[in-house]
């Protein structure tokens, strides 16, 4: 057993490569057999742990203060002078494991990653790797510098969504005006970035023997499940059932609002012209009363969340600086979820905190797992504990119940969440099919003004309702504004897909919700020990690509919107 390892990453963050070498040099060493395998294994995962779990707090450093030099400075250093050495001495360990032919109880899963993670191993896509993360790095910092003046004070765009849910128009059209005008002033800048980014993916691709970077990142999100046909006929899906009752939303809002046409500007604000829902004075009222809706939700999971609170695992403001978006990533050597937001005063707060408390409950819930490897859950799944939560703490919004609103403003919010969730699978499905796009033509892709044309003949496809005349330029860079393409290409029909199975749970809720919530506890306590379909089905839902599914699921949406209004 390793006894010199650092019981955390305050010591190791200060550790150079020399002085981690000798223990993946031991591991590479040391004889393997059933007699001393699960030894191996738990030094290895310790190891490895602690590497993931540096990773993971010089990046939270950065994002939560994009400005702060010195954190972008140790982040970079990671990057320079150890992820790529460690990425290869643990490609040799995975390849000695796989070589000696042992089988540990509940590694199945695992092993079959690192089959796929061999295969697509070269040596010299390291130095590119990094690189692609220094390029996201840099997405980061232009997204986390607009800012725009407003009302005597300079607001993030994050900040400005606020003015979107005003009920007088004009002041939301030039609130959106600004914005759009100070996305596209970055417009050259990222297209220069993306640029860089399909020439590094291209090379990762040829360097791992692949035709085309598609096939080569289908095998690095470790996708066996599903295939690209699959997505199609899930787009097909969409086109077919979610467009429908999309359009169907949006021209009740049009007619609520007495508009001749809906603009971007008109998506937020309440159609009935209710003042917007603010559920929170401050940051410390979102965090408690999010603890009462997960306590009845589940008195364990309201454990979690507290625990989450007392350990100071929650970055929820927004301010300037700080990284656009919301995540909650994980610290394996303390094992703890980390919850990051913009939080602004809106609704969408309170869901994203929910979201990001699903996955936080994966963490704590797949804990008890004695490995790093049986811990690493596809996003097909993980998105699932999130989404889930979303709609299983939905009944407890009313502040009669501890929640944040009145009777009739929650069932506002839960109007808006379901007719958003609705609404996202169009949405999702023109992002996903774009990336298709993108890597089936990678030459023609490189030039953004393809690009442009891409994204909006998919947007007329799919995005039927809402008028963006005379805004040609903000539409087709429409692609620009969502990081994921940018930064995590193909990794995005995984919220669609996990949206469907949240929706089922939610089904099932409707019958009978502690049995709800223990099939979805026990489906998060899995890890990642159990392929993707196995998982759905734990928590009591089909991992399903079909039209008939999504109807169903759709249908009762519609019907729960009905009863609500």
């Amino acid at each position: 057993m390793f006894r010199s390892l650092p019981e955390n990453t305050l010591d190791f963050r200060s550790w150079s490569w020399p002085q981690i070498k000798p223990y993946f040099d031991d591991l590479a060493e040391r004889p393997l057999d059933t007699s001393n395998v699960a030894e191996w294994l738990a030094d290895w995962s310790r190891l490895g742990s602690l590497l993931y779990e540096t990773y993971q707090r010089l990046y939270v450093a950065i994002t939560v203060n994009t400005t702060d030099q010195a954190a972008q400075q140790s982040y970079q250093a990671f990057l320079d002078q150890i992820y790529p050495h460690a990425q290869e001495a643990d490609h040799h360990l995975k390849a000695k494991l796989l070589s000696s032919g042992l089988q540990p109880p509940g590694f199945e899963v695992p092993l079959r990653n690192m089959r796929t993670e061999a295969e697509i191993f070269s040596q010299a896509n390291l130095p590119l790797l990094a690189q692609e993360l220094k390029l996201s790095a840099e997405y980061d910092q232009i997204i986390g510098a607009q800012t725009i003046p407003w009302d005597g004070q300079e607001l993030t765009l994050t900040q400005l969504q606020r003015v979107y849910q005003e009920t007088n128009r004009q002041r939301r059209e030039e609130a959106w005006r600004l914005a759009a005008r100070r996305h596209l002033a970055d417009r050259g800048g990222i297209n220069e970035l993306w640029g860089k980014f399909m020439h590094v993916r291209r090379q990762l691709a040829e360097n791992a023997g692949f035709p085309d970077y598609r096939q080569y990142r289908w095998k690095q999100l470790l996708r066996f499940d599903y295939t690209p046909e699959d997505c199609r006929r899930f787009h097909q899906a969409i086109e077919a059932v979610a467009v429908p009752a999309a359009q169907r939303i949006y021209q009740r809002r049009q007619a609520k609002l007495g508009l001749d046409s809906l603009r971007p500007w008109d998506l937020y604000v309440d159609p009935d012209g209710l003042p917007p829902l603010r559920p929170y004075k401050d940051i410390e009222e979102l965090i408690s009363k999010t603890a009462v809706i997960f306590r009845q939700v589940d008195p364990q999971l309201g454990e979690y969340y507290d625990v989450m609170r007392q350990e100071a695992l929650l970055d929820l403001d927004n301010r300037k600086g700080k990284a656009p978006g919301g995540y909650c990533t994980d610290f394996p050597v303390v094992r703890r979820p980390f919850i990051f937001a913009n939080s602004i005063g809106l609704h969408e707060d309170v869901l994203t905190l929910l979201h990001e408390g699903g996955h936080a409950f994966h963490v704590f819930e797949s804990a008890h797992l004695p490995y790093l490897q049986q811990l690493q859950v596809g996003m097909e799944f993980a998105e699932v504990a999130s989404m889930s939560m979303e709609l299983l703490a939905s009944p407890y919004l009313e502040v009669e119940k501890g929640g944040f609103y009145s009777s009739r403003e929650a069932a506002r919010a839960r109007i808006e969440h379901l007719e958003t969730a609705i609404c996202f699978w169009p949405y999702m499905a023109v992002v996903d099919a774009f990336q298709h796009w993108v890597y089936e033509n990678h030459t023609a892709a490189t030039q953004p003004e393809n690009c442009d044309a891409k994204w909006a003949e998919l947007w007329e496809q799919f995005m039927i309702g809402v008028d963006w005349s005379g805004f040609d330029d903000e539409k087709v860079t429409g692609w620009q504004r969502k990081l994921h393409i940018i930064q995590s290409p193909f990794y995005y029909i995984e919220y669609g897909l996990a949206q469907l199975g949240a929706f089922q749970v939610w089904q099932n809720a409707q019958k009978d919700q502690p049995a709800a919530v223990a099939a979805y506890r026990r489906a998060l306590s899995l890890g990642g020990t159990a392929p993707i379909p196995e998982l759905y089905r734990a928590a009591q839902a089909k991992f399903a690509f079909d039209a008939s599914t999504l109807q169903e699921v759709i249908d009762l949406a519609e019907a729960t919107i009905d009863d609500l209004e």
